[in-house]
């Protein structure tokens, strides 16, 4: 196994027309948001694509280019409407073939009824490496940066949790506060925010005016590693 890493932090694709119209409810963000918490990594971006090819693979290229690892839930099975492994494998600029490894598992799971449109789920770009999936045995995948992983919520955060401890170190501990400042007005704190941003680079620092009873406060928010 090659050395495990430290990331600058993850992203989190999720797949899924019926997210979007209604008629199902996400748990991913949720789930993987806790699991990368636990391990003091920050999520850096959250998208979530109905089931459009082109937006996939436009968004799969964007995040492949970036740095950090990213997670893209749903869209692996072998349905019409699965998109992801092909354009995952677009994405990455690589042939899809079937895995063998994903196969064998597949027969071992399904026997006879490992059919064509059953072994698809294990159809993966060249050089995939598979990620597996303790409550059905149907593998997903890593190809580049990006783990790929199936719409269930209930499959997805273990295998997350999995890629998780097997490809990365733990996170430096981090420390987040929030200072309320009561009777301030955000514009007026700009230049020293600015100030704050230049002098502590490594500091994440967010701002956000709240109107309360009686006038407005300022809800300062700093997130950094303990022991920069």
């Amino acid at each position: 196994m090659s050395q495990k890493i430290i990331p600058s932090g993850f992203g989190l694709i999720i797949i899924g027309s019926e997210i979007l119209d209604g008629r199902g409810k996400d748990k991913h963000f949720e789930n993987t948001k806790r699991l990368l918490e636990e391990r003091n990594h920050l999520l850096r971006y959250v998208m979530i694509l109905p089931d459009d090819p082109a937006l996939i693979m436009e968004k799969l290229k964007w995040a492949m280019a970036r740095s950090e690892p990213f997670f893209c839930c749903g869209g692996i099975g072998s349905t019409p409407d699965d998109y992801t492994r092909f354009c995952a494998a677009e994405a990455a600029g690589l042939p899809l073939e079937f895995h063998e490894e994903g196969v064998e598992i597949l027969k071992k799971r399904f026997g006879e009824r490992a059919n064509t449109v059953r072994l698809k789920m294990v159809e993966f770009p060249r050089g995939a490496k598979l990620i597996p999936n303790p409550v059905n045995q149907v593998p997903g995948f890593s190809i580049a940066n990006g783990h790929f992983l199936p719409g269930f919520p209930s499959m997805a955060e273990p295998m997350t949790e999995w890629v998780l401890d097997t490809y990365y170190e733990r996170g430096k501990d981090r420390v987040t506060r929030t200072l309320v400042l009561r009777g301030a007005r955000e514009a007026d704190l700009v230049p020293l925010m600015e100030e704050f941003i230049e002098r502590y680079a490594t500091v994440t620092l967010s701002s956000l005016p709240k109107f309360v009873e009686g006038g407005t406060e300022v809800h300062l928010g700093l997130s950094g590693n303990l022991h920069d």
